[in-house]
């Protein structure tokens, strides 16, 4: 693709208006639509099925560079019920789906016994546990602190032969780090399809037969998955909500990391699975933090 023939119309907006902006760009052509934060507000704790957007945002849409600019922006205006603040831009030619892949470079965990690599690059230690890993459009790529800490977590742990539940799987890359550091089986799970996607060509990516990790949307859980290891690293408050029912999830004895939980909301957390669990000093970075746990007799 010739990413010269493009230009693209970037108009401020609050949420409430974003939807209704949105379709009048597409109506007029726009073959694309995307936003962002205009004023660096960031958004740490969505609900459970969420989608929160920032106060202020920035919705882009992207034209063929052969468009009719004033056209756009009046067939745009006619049809909102309020002007909007726009500006046109040409967009730099490169190929941006493959951009961000400049930004991602082989990870080493804490004791260098397991590394995620991208699947596009050779891994740089070959004699590692090397989790080669694409995450498509699923969150986790082994960059963020949160599931630093979780891999370096699962690093340590004796894995041979147990069962792993991964809630909030994302990119699958915590289950599937788990089943080549010895783990038997995984039960991903994950309320959003695209994540059950991404886990699913990963796991097939790390030769990881279909029968030893298991895809599954919360409401398909069956009766028999039940953890040895449970690994959830999602945010503060749906680690609340979720707390019986992950809780339910668990063998006697089970090993619990919890993890997506900023340093300040660590009582709060452990709180919620204190009558089951018996929790460890907490491991941080940054701002974030890591829990660990055991399941009381």
């Amino acid at each position: 693709m010739d990413y010269s023939q493009w230009i693209q119309l970037n108009i401020e907006a609050t949420p409430q208006k974003t939807e209704q902006i949105e379709d009048s760009v597409l109506n007029a052509g726009a073959v694309s639509v995307t936003l962002q934060d205009a004023a660096d507000q960031p958004i740490l704790e969505p609900g459970v099925g969420e989608t929160p957007l920032w106060d202020s945002c920035i919705l882009t849409a992207l034209f063929t560079a052969s468009v009719n600019t004033a056209a756009i922006i009046e067939q745009v205006n006619a049809v909102l019920p309020f002007s909007i603040k726009a500006e046109w831009q040409l967009v730099e030619d490169k190929d941006w789906s493959q951009e961000w892949k400049k930004h991602f470079k082989p990870i080493p965990c804490s004791e260098g016994r397991l590394w995620i690599c991208p699947s596009w690059l050779d891994a740089p230690e070959p004699n590692a546990v090397n989790l080669r890993l694409d995450p498509g459009l699923a969150f986790g790529t082994g960059s963020h602190p949160t599931t630093m800490l979780c891999l370096n977590w699962l690093e340590k742990q004796s894995l041979e032969g147990k069962t792993v539940i991964d809630f909030g799987c994302g990119s699958g890359i915590l289950g599937i780090a788990a089943l080549l550091l010895g783990a038997e089986k995984v039960w991903a799970i994950d309320n959003d399809p695209q994540a059950l996607l991404a886990s699913r060509d990963n796991a097939q990516r790390n030769g990881i037969p279909d029968e030893r990790l298991i895809t599954l949307l919360p409401e398909q859980i069956p009766a028999e998955a039940k953890a040895d290891i449970m690994v959830a690293n999602i945010l503060a408050k749906p680690l609340i909500d979720l707390a019986q029912q992950i809780s339910a999830l668990t063998l006697p004895k089970c090993q619990l990391c919890l993890s997506g939980i900023l340093s300040h909301q660590i009582d709060q957390v452990s709180a919620a699975y204190s009558q089951q669990f018996k929790f460890e000093p907490a491991s941080l970075e940054d701002d974030w933090a890591q829990l660990s746990a055991n399941k009381l007799p």
